[in-house]
């Protein structure tokens, strides 16, 4: 099955740079277990599902299901949360098989503008250096959610920025 359980198991392990009897070890069963998973010959146990997603940081749906299309959308004036009260999410998984996750508080960002500071500066990742967060802010004010951009670089570096 090309879209299966057991296949986003393996990609998501591949991308982790794990072997299974690593992953198996980190889950608590046998590094069979995790080859039958990988090969769908049976599927992980409802119990370790949970612990599935959280070390590949996520959703069960996601495992389940796998990653849907990313939704970007206006929310009306009326209808949106309290743009202080949001966050803005970084996620960078890199050929070479970082895996960073960032989640910065717009609060925090907003202030950070008004004085003056820089954000830091992903090093190192040309699909990040030209990110204007400034101009996401602007966006996020105007009601845009979800994710806000999506970058896979030719070298295999995917980075995604989200506001939830």
């Amino acid at each position: 099955m090309a879209n299966s359980i057991g296949t986003r198991i393996a990609e998501l392990r591949k991308r982790r740079g794990i072997t299974q009897d690593e992953l198996a070890e980190q889950m608590g069963v046998t590094s069979q277990a995790v080859s039958k998973w990988e090969n769908d010959i049976s599927c992980p146990d409802i119990q370790v599902l949970p612990m599935l997603a959280d070390y590949f940081d996520v959703t069960v749906d996601a495992l389940l299901r796998g990653e849907r299309e990313a939704e970007t959308r206006y929310v009306p004036q009326a209808e949106r949360k309290d743009v202080n009260k949001m966050m803005f999410r970084i996620i960078v998984d890199s050929a070479e098989g970082d895996y960073v996750r960032v989640n910065f508080p717009i609060a925090l960002v907003k202030v950070a503008f008004d004085l003056g500071v820089s954000l830091p500066n992903f090093n190192g990742r040309d699909a990040l250096k030209d990110i204007d967060i400034e101009s996401l802010l602007l966006m996020v004010d105007q009601g845009v959610m979800g994710e806000l951009i999506s970058v896979k670089s030719a070298n295999g570096d995917v980075v995604s920025v989200f506001v939830e």
